[in-house]
């Protein structure tokens, strides 16, 4: 696909979807703090993600990110009606924007948990196997420690989404021996090692990982 084609499909992806008027403030919002956030066709891979082991069951989903407003608005989109949201990030700002997001949706206070904290300090203390999907966008740096952190939380069915994790096919390049690049293929070999896990990996954003538990 051309990019001129990839351009005019994006256009008529976002032109002809219901956006609601929070996510539009929830993009500004993260413009205005110069947060980094998916575009609509990302966001609906979220949503159907977060949709896909609901079948009306209370389970869980889990937004590591500083743009926890836009990325929580799809995932809530998503999931079952009794489904929560654990959003981190060390930045009470940031989620403090969130919150109010989220009211303006119409979601229930009680089915979003705020942990204003570094996520690896945290994510061990959640309770493993209970969430169906986890979004992580972390430094490449942080990229090995948050995949072995985040797996044990996964349910069967689960998916990890590690966001802009390929850094733009950087991966490939031999002659890229940077701290950033070697933390991201190694986060790649881990993804692929992990006994059980179905790993799909997208060119959307700098290139997107998905990590499923069989």
């Amino acid at each position: 696909m051309t990019d001129t084609a990839y351009d005019a499909l994006r256009s008529y992806i976002e032109s002809t979807s219901d956006i609601p008027d929070a996510l539009t403030a929830a993009r500004r919002d993260a413009e205005e703090f110069g947060l980094s956030v998916p575009d609509e066709m990302t966001g609906q891979l979220l949503a159907t993600l977060a949709a896909s082991t609901a079948s009306g069951k209370s389970t869980g989903a889990v937004a590591v990110t500083p743009a926890a407003g836009v990325i929580g608005m799809y995932i809530l989109r998503g999931l079952g009606k009794r489904g929560t949201l654990t959003c981190i990030d060390p930045e009470v700002e940031h989620q403090t924007q969130a919150r109010s997001v989220f009211r303006q949706a119409g979601f229930a206070p009680s089915r979003v948990r705020f942990l204003p904290s570094r996520p690896l300090d945290v994510m061990s203390r959640l309770a493993a196997g209970s969430y169906q999907l986890v979004y992580a966008e972390v430094p490449p740096v942080e990229l090995p420690a948050i995949v072995n952190a985040a797996w044990p939380l996964l349910t069967p069915g689960g998916t990890l989404v590690l966001a802009d994790s390929l850094l733009d096919a950087t991966l490939a390049d031999d002659s890229r021996r940077d701290r950033a690049t070697a933390a991201a293929r190694e986060a790649d070999e881990i993804a692929r090692s992990l006994e059980g896990a179905l790993v799909t990996r997208l060119p959307l954003g700098a290139g997107m990982t998905l990590i499923t538990r069989r």
